[in-house]
């Protein structure tokens, strides 16, 4: 008799459910601060480019750092190093505060406020780089590998909610108490999420090879990631999505030169994937993304590249957050099947080192996607560079289908063993 699915398996594990909560926090924290930093940039230098250079100062030092990162990971006990990962976040939010507090607005020029602005960027970047083989890794070993696809679903549907409610929040927040306000909130979550690391017990360190030579280890990762087609071809194709699909980054000039709807606005077009990220959440824990996998994949980015195609040509404010809804949906998607890809094909001993490399292709694409954004909307003008980056993620789809024919069959039920 076929055992039924169990759509709360992961949150049956006490540590899981906190773990839920810190990532919720941290996400949101991190998302409503980028999108209050890119929204002062841009009210400063009413420049397109100056929002992307926001992107390119965080994935300069997140890339150069992430292989280093995930080699430190997987030599360390999780807990300890999720907790300073976490004290250096709320180091660089507490300066992001600072910067916009009316002592500094009524003594220094835009100029060295800018300044300051990118550096803390800059300095973050360093600390994002380690935060998703962290978390990768600490999910391993909170649950058991059975529950592995049910807990990628929680997680990365808790991941999508922060990514969007966050600068949702943002946008009604600045509206509401302004920019510094707004920036205290993100220090209250950093906090919290600071208290609950300590609810979590340390863990046990899996890899038999510690003290390895750190060349060595970058490559024995580097190598499992490119031998494992099913999990290159993912991490691939969701880069290349989320590298054109940027079209969020430049929500700020939809809000105020496009669609004129102010900042309240914004907050919506900005909740709007929330919704979509909502329902995703809770359908995923019911219906497993084990069976067909590949296929629900190619599905998935392909609606998420015609959902930016109709954004980008929308001058009609309810299509515009109808686009942004399945824009949510299927990135929401995209991201679980990812996720539980990651889970079930990694080994427990080199997780910190494929994390790594999942955030150079995925986690730091955001920010190149921003920045690319930035330099075609500079170029082309906002709607076509939009529509452009529409267009390269269907043709991403394409390109994989032809490419890797059998990604498409791929079904992870059999990888999931008691």
């Amino acid at each position: 008799m076929k055992k039924k699915h169990d759509p709360y398996a992961a949150l049956r594990f006490k540590e899981f459910n906190f773990f839920l909560i810190i990532r919720f926090l941290l996400v949101f924290a991190w998302s409503m601060q980028f999108i209050i930093i890119e929204w002062e940039v841009y009210n400063i230098t009413k420049d397109p480019l100056a929002l992307g250079l926001i992107g390119l100062a965080e994935i300069i030092p997140a890339i150069s750092t992430a292989l280093f990162a995930g080699h430190i990971v997987d030599q360390n006990e999780k807990k300890k190093l999720f907790v300073l990962a976490i004290f250096a976040f709320l180091i660089i939010s507490s300066g992001f505060y600072f910067i916009t507090s009316s002592y500094m607005y009524n003594n220094y020029s835009s100029k060295y406020i800018l300044i300051a602005i990118y550096s803390l960027v800059f300095a973050g970047g360093f600390v994002r780089a380690f935060f998703g083989p962290i978390i990768f890794s600490l999910v391993a070993l909170i649950v058991t590998k059975k529950t592995y696809p049910n807990a990628a679903s929680w997680s990365s549907s808790t991941w999508q909610l922060a990514a969007v409610v966050g600068p949702a929040f943002a946008g009604f927040s600045i509206a509401w108490v302004g920019i510094n306000n707004s920036l205290a909130f993100v220090l209250v979550s950093v906090f919290l999420a600071l208290l609950l690391t300590f609810l979590i017990k340390k863990k046990p360190i899996l890899n038999p090879k510690i003290g390895e030579p750190i060349l060595n280890s970058l490559k024995e990762g580097l190598s499992f990631v490119y031998k494992t087609k099913s999990i290159l071809v993912a991490i691939t194709l969701d880069m290349i999505a989320v590298l054109f699909g940027g079209a969020i980054a430049l929500l700020p000039i939809y809000a105020q030169d496009i669609l004129n709807v102010g900042s309240q606005g914004f907050g919506i077009l900005r909740a709007a994937p929330a919704v979509g990220s909502l329902i995703i959440m809770f359908m995923s824990a019911y219906i497993p993304v084990t069976k067909d996998a590949g296929k629900k994949l190619l599905v998935a980015i392909f609606c998420f590249g015609l959902s930016i195609i109709v954004f980008g040509i929308s001058s009609i404010f309810y299509l515009s957050v109808f686009a942004l809804l399945i824009y949510g949906i299927t990135d929401g998607i995209s991201m679980i099947i990812r996720q539980t890809i990651l889970q079930l094909k990694t080994p427990d001993e080199v997780r910190g080192r494929v994390a790594s490399v999942n955030s150079i292709f995925i986690g730091s694409s955001n920010e190149i996607g921003a920045f690319e954004s930035g330099v075609t909307a500079k170029l082309m003008g906002t709607v076509p560079a939009v529509v452009f980056g529409g267009v390269m993620t269907i043709l991403s789809v394409g390109f994989t289908n032809f490419k890797f024919p059998k990604f498409k069959n791929l079904d992870l039920s059999k990888d999931i063993k008691d």
